[in-house]
């Protein structure tokens, strides 16, 4: 078993499906590999594949869980990765109760309706705010990238999704078919709780 053998179904498990090209845009690894090891995980059951999309089989999710302690011992025991982490939860939940508001807005009647975004001003707002966290959430992805280096490929990510969304895209903050703010934010928290072995907090 080689580094990537790990790591490739490891983002396969953080991307739920996808083909090596997704896979390895998580990793920031080559897309050659990640295809090769992808196929491997095929051959030995870790992985199911059909028309050049992959997912991770109930064996391979036993394969990783077994195979998470050892290979991510030094960044779970390093008090840093944990500090971090209490930072980043922060973050997230400001940015999941900005992806409400985004979804959903309040209206007149005191109620919250689906947001249509024909209000530019509400709009604009969350934007801002989204704005906010970004600059907090690239100081903590810096710090996670000092400990696991591949991390820096989720800062770049977000910056692109942010660029996007201030040049008028607003698909980008949390569109589902591309890779939107919340999009690559999911994939980060599910990077990291795989990781340090932690469950997602539970909605209040």
């Amino acid at each position: 078993m080689t580094d990537l053998d790990l790591l490739a179904l490891h983002g396969l498990a953080v991307k739920k499906a996808g083909g090596p090209e997704a896979v390895a845009a998580i990793l920031g690894a080559d897309e050659a590999g990640v295809a090769a090891a992808l196929e491997a995980a095929v051959e030995a059951g870790r992985a199911a594949g059909a028309k050049g999309t992959f997912m991770v089989t109930p064996a391979g999710r036993e394969w990783l869980d077994e195979r998470y302690p050892e290979a991510f011992a030094d960044f779970r025991a390093d008090p840093a990765g944990t500090e971090t982490y209490e930072r980043f939860e922060r973050i997230n939940r400001a940015l999941l109760e900005l992806f409400t508001d985004w979804q959903m807005m309040p209206s007149g009647g005191g109620e919250r309706v689906p947001n249509d975004h024909s209000d530019a001003d509400y709009d604009h707002g969350i934007v801002d705010r989204l704005g906010a966290q970004h600059e907090r959430a690239e100081k903590v992805i810096d710090r996670f990238a000092e400990l696991q280096p591949r991390m820096s490929v989720y800062r770049e990510r977000l910056d692109e999704a942010h660029d996007k969304t201030l040049a008028g895209d607003l698909d980008f903050v949390s569109g589902v078919r591309i890779d939107s703010y919340h999009t690559v934010w999911f994939e980060l928290h599910e990077d990291l709780l795989r990781m340090l072995g932690r469950e997602r907090e539970e909605a209040p």
